[in-house]
């Protein structure tokens, strides 16, 4: 009994590593998945949700009776949604009808309120993005709720520097790569800030939609992963917090998510699946005693719409 969480939000973090037994790089390397998918909602989210919520009730910006406001894809959506239930705060989330509608209906099943946003044809774009950050933004204004504004807000950067610290341990400090998708750069950039303290040398690679690499250098584009790939250059972004940048397509990213699925046992949405196909090039580059963390970023079950119509 003395081991009870004393509610959900405890439940956050110091999630499992586990190796990938049979996708696996041909040299050898080792490929570690840190399963984020175990947190409440399922997906890593939930620790960069407490860490803005609680920073901004530590310094006054949410007071108590005060709401909240946020732009988002989904996951970051329920995550705060999860976190506003608990701690009892109203929620307004501005999203889309281009991400999953299982996102959508976990929001307001937590009680968040949602505006939809139509998208171009289901997909992601920089159009979408801007338009949801400028509606989330009105909605600060005229009601005076706490815009925890994700793709600006540096307070989510200790939520992955402790992330960062649960893999050094586990890993033992045997790590020689990390590979993240970027969405708004908080996660990559925590981890590897965090990572980098403990050994300088580790290769951080970031990764995104080959539809629109707009971080390394191309053209702003559409695309399917969801999570990833604002469309422009996010604000958290640093030049230089990464030693390369992995372009993966939409359809890359699905075709390795099936696998995972069907191969490991393990069922995970489409950033997952960018993510291991990048961290499988770098485990190739870095040779056969290497080891390359990468992260599990949700649950599959996010998903389940999109992925059951590639059933056929």
């Amino acid at each position: 009994m003395n081991d009870m969480a004393g509610n959900i939000l405890q439940s956050i973090g110091n999630t499992p590593l586990l190796a990938l037994r049979r996708i696996v790089p041909g040299n050898g390397a080792r490929v570690l998945l840190k399963l984020e998918n175990q947190n409440p909602t399922g997906s890593m989210k939930d620790r960069m949700a407490l860490a803005m919520v609680e920073a901004a009730e530590a310094d006054g910006r949410l007071a108590p009776g005060g709401s909240v406001v946020e732009h988002t894809g989904g996951s970051t959506g329920v995550s705060l949604s999860l976190v506003c239930a608990v701690k009892g705060y109203p929620l307004h989330v501005v999203t889309s009808d281009a991400f999953a509608r299982e996102k959508l209906d976990h929001m307001a099943i937590l009680g968040a309120r949602l505006q939809v946003l139509e998208s171009d044809g289901g997909r992601m774009t920089e159009k979408l993005t801007k338009d949801m950050i400028a509606a989330a933004g009105v909605i600060a204004r005229e009601t005076g709720a706490f815009w925890t504004d994700q793709m600006k807000n540096r307070d989510q950067l200790a939520a992955y520097h402790a992330m960062a610290e649960e893999i050094w341990v586990q890993t033992g400090g045997r790590i020689d790569g990390f590979v993240q998708s970027v969405g708004t750069a908080a996660s990559l950039r925590g981890n590897a800030e965090g990572l980098r303290r403990r050994h300088g040398r580790i290769r951080i690679v970031a990764v995104e939609p080959a539809e629109s690499p707009v971080l390394s250098g191309g053209a702003s584009g559409a695309h399917r992963i969801d999570g990833i790939g604002a469309g422009y250059v996010v604000p958290l972004w640093e030049d230089g917090i990464a030693d390369g940048i992995e372009r993966i397509s939409t359809e890359e990213a699905m075709a390795m998510a099936f696998r995972l699925a069907r191969e490991e046992g393990l069922f995970a949405g489409t950033s997952t699946g960018a993510n291991v196909i990048a961290a499988l090039r770098l485990a190739e580059t870095l040779g056969p005693d290497a080891t390359v963390v990468t992260i599990m970023c949700d649950t599959g079950m996010k998903y389940l719409r999109t992925f059951g119509a590639r059933l056929g």
